[in-house]
């Protein structure tokens, strides 16, 4: 399937440089896959190859020296399931008790728990039940479109299980369709930067504000990080993800602010005045109810990389709904086909979030492009990116059968070191990408939210 891989990978460059021919320099490797009637693994090396070609074409720039990009396949695919192995401790469950599918008079829906408001949102709706048998007995009452309508405007997260035909036809379907895979925009220049960029670390000292949550945005960060950003994540007070924290905030410092607090609106003024990107995964206008709208952000930071994403993309009926992974792929007809696919008696979906990672390592490409394009013209970027466009682009290269079975994992599929996180002693799965000259290293273990103060490191900046 190198072939497919390569194909995407075009795509995927295209979008986030406007460039062609590049991606002939990318050697792919390995075999194996993840089974689904999608592409899963070629999507994922897709991505990961752009995300890598976006830092050697940086090195590029800076020195002239090119860089080679080799992706291995086996381990992109590791990677879009989970890189972190603990050493005598476990993950707690990413899942809400009552989370998960729901047979409907008519039909499946998925709901959406895991935040304790969305979970609240539910029980508006259900009344508050506490396990699974008792929700799959409410909602058998209800008919799908009606429930998910009622659990959206409750304030929740719900979908729908559609099939391909008909999210074709779906007018946010048709919304989303017509939209590119990512949204790319030049700002007014900035102060010039006098930037260096070392060819063997080239994101070191740039400042990335990163005010994203499971998963997609964390996974952009986690690789520019990877390559030596200074990555300040910031979330709420009252936020939490514990079974995904360990897996994303690698290489990160974590704090906290209120925006709706005066004070901590000031620091937050202040962060962004001295970031070079800005990632957020707020749905379209939650940042402009705060007072932080694009120009806002462009005023704050001229020249800004502005990189932003959504779940069911940026114009249509749901432009601005809730939506995370595993509900774009039941409105899309991802989890459809697949139990078309498998002849089974219930939704079959990707076997991994795939359109998170795919869509986090395409804002990780953009970002660095966006670097890129402030280093050579002086000029800021804005970016968006959705779920529900790279489901597209997933979807239109579906194959109708299953890749062969990813081979199991090995030693020596992890890294030698050992992590020291808050929880406690683990191994990371290899790099999937290979940049020669430039290794993928974090600085910091992975730590918790709120572990760090809401403040820049003082060292030499790119400014």
């Amino acid at each position: 399937m190198t072939e497919l891989a390569r194909r995407l990978t075009q795509l995927a460059w295209q979008a986030v440089n406007g460039a062609t021919g590049a991606t002939d320099e990318v050697v792919f490797t390995g075999s194996g896959g993840l089974p689904s009637v999608f592409p899963v693994t070629d999507i994922a090396s897709a991505a990961i190859a752009a995300a890598g070609l976006s830092i050697a074409k940086l090195v590029q720039e800076a020195d002239g020296q090119r860089a080679a990009v080799t992706v291995d396949r086996h381990l992109s695919s590791v990677w879009f399931q989970s890189s972190l192995r603990p050493i005598g401790w476990s993950l707690p469950s990413p899942w809400d008790l009552i989370a998960g599918d729901y047979r409907a008079r008519d039909g499946w829906i998925r709901l959406h728990t895991n935040a304790p408001h969305h979970r609240a949102a539910v029980e508006r709706v259900l009344g508050a039940l506490g396990d699974k048998q008792s929700v799959a007995h409410a909602v058998a009452q209800w008919a799908k479109a009606d429930l998910e309508t009622a659990v959206v405007d409750a304030g929740g997260c719900a979908a729908e299980m559609r099939t391909l035909a008909e999210w074709d036809l779906h007018p946010q379907g048709r919304a989303v369709a017509a939209e590119p895979l990512a949204h790319i925009a030049s700002t007014e220049p900035g102060t010039t930067p006098s930037w260096s960029i070392p060819s063997g670390r080239p994101l070191e000292g740039l400042r990335v504000l990163d005010l994203t949550r499971v998963l997609a945005g964390p996974v952009a960060s986690r690789l520019l990080a990877g390559y030596g950003a200074e990555v300040l994540r910031i979330d709420p007070p009252d936020w939490d993800e514990p079974g995904v924290v360990p897996e994303v905030t690698l290489g990160k410092r974590c704090a906290r602010l209120d925006l709706r607090s005066p004070g901590d609106r000031a620091s937050f003024e202040a962060l962004m005045s001295k970031a070079d990107v800005f990632l957020h995964g707020y749905r379209p206008e939650a940042l402009e109810g705060l007072g932080f709208d694009a120009a806002t952000r462009r005023k704050l930071s001229p020249g800004l990389i502005d990189v932003c994403l959504d779940a069911y993309g940026w114009s249509g009926p749901w432009a601005t709904r809730r939506g995370f992974d595993s509900l774009v792929q039941m409105s899309t007809g991802i989890a459809d086909a697949g139990m078309r696919r498998r002849s089974s008696e219930k939704p079959a979906p990707l076997p991994v979030q795939a359109l998170d990672h795919t869509t986090g390592y395409l804002m990780a490409a953009a970002a660095i492009c966006g670097v890129a394009r402030r280093f050579a013209q002086g000029s800021g970027s804005e970016v968006r990116l959705s779920l529900a466009r790279t489901a597209k682009l997933l979807v239109d290269h579906q194959l109708g059968h299953d890749e062969v079975p990813l081979a199991a994992e090995t030693e020596a599929d992890r890294s030698p070191a050992v992590e020291a996180t808050e929880w406690g002693d683990a191994q990371r799965i290899a790099a999937p990408v290979q940049i020669s000259g430039v290794p993928m290293r974090w600085d910091y273990p992975a730590r918790g939210l709120g572990s760090a103060s809401p403040q820049w490191l003082d060292r030499p900046h790119l400014r």
